[in-house]
């Protein structure tokens, strides 16, 4: 299928979905039974679908600590389907970087966490799937450990150097972020899937001097927005729901 053909597919699916949720409310007042029977019919999706606690591991995180020298990171993901192609999502990890410049020595190391909710855009074609194309929000926190800075200072004037220090501290750092991307089932319930997002620090300002070059989970600490890319491979455990009593 071309992307062309992809887009509109999706926009169609989208456009359908908002057609819907302004047409159910009419329905339901011209004919009294509508209600009855379209909670039925919601009910019967929803219990059919089952419920899905899938857990994951981003792939190219590890990768990427054989590739780069300065900076380590380990991230993981778990999202919940809850109904109406509605999944509760959740994000931790942990991770450090090093400066290690001629002038500018220090380490940093944090661990963080985000929360926020997956929302599959396409409708699953039976019970049984559970592949989506998703879009998404999260909130995300880490803290950061930074070790005594130490570094060279020159004298201008008779081109002396003398090494100084700064101690350790410790802070907060806050960001939001938006994502989309999709994940495909390979086996029964062996997932792969990737993540595009970009991410935007709430209180950069707080440890701009001094930025950690990484921050596991947020990604270049001395910048106010990054954009991301991630590759999960994940299992998904599932269970029927008990169907609700109708009255």
């Amino acid at each position: 299928m071309s992307i062309q053909n992809t887009c509109r597919y999706i926009s169609t699916a989208v456009f359908s979905c908002i057609l819907w949720v302004f047409a159910v409310p009419v329905l339901a007042q011209s004919d009294p039974t509508a209600v009855d029977t379209l909670n039925t019919a919601n009910l019967k999706k929803h219990d059919s679908a089952g419920r899905q606690l899938c857990l994951g591991v981003d792939v190219v995180r590890i990768g990427a600590n054989s590739f780069y020298s300065d900076r380590y990171a380990y991230e993981f993901q778990a999202d919940y389907y809850a109904r109406n192609e509605f999944y509760l999502a959740a994000e931790g990890g942990w991770g450090g970087s090093k400066v290690n410049y001629d002038d500018l020595k220090y380490t940093t190391t944090n661990s963080f966490i985000q929360f926020g909710f997956i929302k599959s855009i396409l409708s699953r074609s039976s019970k049984t799937d559970w592949d989506m194309m998703m879009m998404g929000m999260r909130a995300g926190f880490a803290n950061v450990n930074r070790s005594p800075v130490t570094y060279t200072v020159i004298d201008s004037v008779w081109g002396n150097t003398g090494t100084q220090s700064i101690g350790p501290t410790s802070f907060p750092v806050f960001w939001l972020e938006v994502t989309g991307g999709m994940r495909v089932e390979i086996v029964r319930g062996l997932f792969a899937g990737w993540n595009i997002r970009g991410k935007f620090v709430m209180n950069g300002k707080s440890f701009r001097d001094l930025s950690p070059l990484f921050i596991a989970g947020y990604g270049k600490g001395d910048k106010n927005a990054n954009f991301d890319f991630n590759l999960y491979i994940s299992y998904g455990f599932r269970w029927n729901r008990k169907p609700a009593q109708l009255k």
